[in-house]
């Protein structure tokens, strides 16, 4: 296998499996409701029911508490075939902090596996409340620390994963000896934790957006705080439950549709707990007591931990997924530096969070993929991983990375990620605007904006209290237009341009404060005469569009150790650099790259007083200032990006 993609829309593993499962997938009673696009509400809701109704004639539904080594019950359900004498079956799991409803040994879920093929497939599926959620027993720990050394009775996400399967093994009828795992999210992280020391059943695990590390996945970006996702997230999920039960807390209520002014006459993060959770939320008061990358987050972090591992792996991950893109990237590689024996993969596409089981795939905002790849995933991909690993079925010829080009919207494959042949340049921001390949000559160049936490930079035009996922390839004119946001730009590409692997900002700076946020985003410019007249949501002219590929903000008081933060000293240039996560993206001929700098990125992340203060979770209102931040880009300091090139 190259290391250099076919360049096609269907890799060769298709061609080896698409006979077998394509034929098998058009005849299934599942055919007509198995991708989620459909035309309708109507159809949405017929496909529902019909989906609902095979399960329900399929399957039988059976409740257990199973203890683990220390005594805990955890509440598991499994829905087994009907006709067991047309087993043996695999066993499919997945080990859940949201709840394994509906309960009732005669109320039945809507869907069991990733999508409607699992189903007819035929497996035995297992849920299972994770220990101190909904009906288990015990207390809930949020990303429960793994704990490498163990005695008889001390357990851990791991343990308790390993006594289910013991258990199921021992007690369900008519399993094959084999057991496969999944998860999206939180779920995904219980998979990667899972797989930790193996029980020898444990044959094939998919952690899907995992989280992998809490200081990293949802909760920062470089230590700047995502407050929206965190605060809406906690407000419900945080709250705590003294016994067993079924119930899911409230969604909290913000009293207006609008986010943006929702948090900034919120104030300072020191007034959630006067103002709104009144204490009584956990782990936000966990979160503000540990501001830096202390052991309390050290300790959150299991990819050291993801050693030991018997089971084939197919780490999944969307490219535009902003709660968890660090975990799939993350994890794909600590599997395979610290389990070099292991079968371990790598799929990225051009996705939402949970977007390749949900949705057809083919767009995301402004952003049209050509195609509808969270189908195409879910019709050639997953279902065969299982198939093979937990059932025996011939191989298919599964690449090492299956990548999608976003840009030239494609499918590419590579024997490793990123691929080895990818050159590393710089892209180094110039005078009057300009990006280039070639470094700036002059011994002076630089180029000052504002920051003011009064007026802070939106993240997204979109009027919402929650998240907006679509911000992801959102057009980026609306931020370009502002004076507190810097710009730099190629001239017209002659050539396609490809990008693979990290991207990392190398940044000059200097501030008239003591902490600033420096956000930096990688953007697509369309040319002016685009061949699609106008983009089918807006309504608004494709031609000259900012199109985000990838973005990403540095808390500056962390640019020398996440643990130690240190304040700048106001008008003294130091570097910062950080990492944006992975790409692989095509500028087409004719387009431009362009890149923008700014200091807030709100309410995505929380804004930054810019004064000292040793937390900002403590910040009073008198602690947020305005200051004026400078990014040269001389001979002696030359900003720039590091990007992978591919030939």
């Amino acid at each position: 296998m190259s290391q250099e993609a076919t360049g096609v829309t269907q890799p060769s593993f298709v061609r080896t499996v698409r006979a077998f499962f394509l034929a098998a997938f058009l005849l299934s009673p599942f055919s007509a409701f198995a991708s989620s696009a459909v035309d309708t509400d109507a159809d949405a809701e017929a496909a529902k029911a019909r989906r609902a109704e095979y399960i329900r004639s399929h399957y039988s539904k059976f409740e257990h508490r199973i203890p683990m080594r220390d005594g805990t019950r955890l509440f598991t359900s499994i829905y087994a075939p009907n006709d067991l004498g047309g087993g043996p079956y695999p066993i499919l799991m997945i080990r859940t902090p949201y709840s394994v409803g509906p309960y009732g040994a005669d109320r039945y879920k809507e869907r069991l596996g990733p999508h409607a093929a699992f189903e007819e497939a035929k497996f035995i599926f297992v849920f299972q409340d994770v220990r101190g959620k909904y009906m288990s027993e015990g207390d809930f720990v949020n990303m429960r620390p793994h704990r490498p050394e163990k005695g008889p009775k001390d357990v851990d996400e791991s343990t308790d994963t390993y006594d289910t399967i013991e258990w199921l093994l021992a007690n369900v009828e008519g399993h094959n000896g084999k057991v496969g795992q999944w998860g999206i999210s939180y779920p995904g992280f219980y998979a990667s934790a899972g797989m930790i020391d193996s029980h020898p059943a444990l044959a094939a695990v998919s952690p899907q957006a995992p989280i992998s590390d809490w200081f990293w996945d949802d909760m920062h970006r470089h230590g700047a705080f995502n407050l929206n996702l965190a605060f809406n997230f906690f407000s419900g999920f945080g709250q705590p439950r003294p016994e067993p039960t079924t119930e899911r807390p409230d969604r909290f209520e913000h009293g207006t549709a609008d986010g943006y002014r929702f948090f900034l006459e919120l104030g300072p993060l020191s007034n959630v707990n006067a103002e709104h959770f009144k204490g009584g939320v956990e782990f936000w008061n966990q979160v503000v007591a540990h501001p830096n990358y202390d052991d309390f987050w050290q300790s959150r972090n299991i990819l050291p931990h993801l050693r030991n591992i018997g089971a084939a792996v197919m780490v999944v991950g969307g490219w535009y997924d902003m709660e968890d893109l660090y975990g799939p990237l993350k994890t794909y590689r600590a599997v395979e530096t610290q389990n070099p024996d292991a079968w371990n993969m790598l799929v990225m596409g051009p996705w939402r969070h949970g977007g390749w089981v949900r949705g057809d795939g083919e767009s995301l905002g402004t952003a049209d993929f050509g195609f509808t790849t969270g189908a195409w995933y879910r019709e050639r991909v997953d279902l065969a991983f299982f198939q093979h690993f937990l059932r025996g079925e011939k191989a298919p010829d599964l690449p090492e990375a299956l990548v999608f080009e976003t840009g030239a919207n494609r499918w590419r494959e590579f024997d490793a990620w990123p691929p080895p042949s990818a050159e590393t340049r710089s892209l180094y921001l110039r005078e009057d605007g300009g990006l280039s390949f070639e470094p700036p000559a002059a011994e002076a160049g630089r180029d000052t904006y504002p920051s003011d936490p009064a007026k802070p930079v939106p993240y997204t035009t979109k009027i919402t209290t929650r998240w907006n996922p679509e911000y992801m390839t959102e057009d980026q004119r609306f931020a370009a237009w502002r004076p507190d946001v810097l710009v730099y730009e190629t001239e017209v590409l002659e050539e396609d341009l490809t990008l693979a692997g990290s991207i990392l900002a190398d940044l000059w700076v200097s501030t008239t404060g003591q902490d600033s946020d420096f956000v930096v985003k990688l953007i697509d410019v369309l040319p002016p005469e685009h061949p699609d007249a106008e983009d089918d949501e807006t309504k608004a002219p494709l031609g000259h569009k900012q199109r985000l590929v990838r973005a990403d903000v540095m808390r500056g008081r962390f640019r020398d150790s996440y643990e130690h933060p240190a304040p700048f000293v106001p008008g003294e240039v130091t570097k910062v650099s950080f990492e944006l996560q992975d790409v692989l993206h095509t500028f087409k001929r004719g387009h431009r790259v362009m890149v923008q700098i700014q200091s807030s990125w709100f309410p995505f992340v929380d804004r930054n007083p810019q004064s000292w203060v040793p937390n900002i979770f403590e910040a009073e209102e008198e602690d947020f200032i305005r200051v004026e931040n400078t990014v040269h880009r001389s001979k002696l300091h030359p900003s720039s990006l590091k990007v992978g090139v591919l030939p």
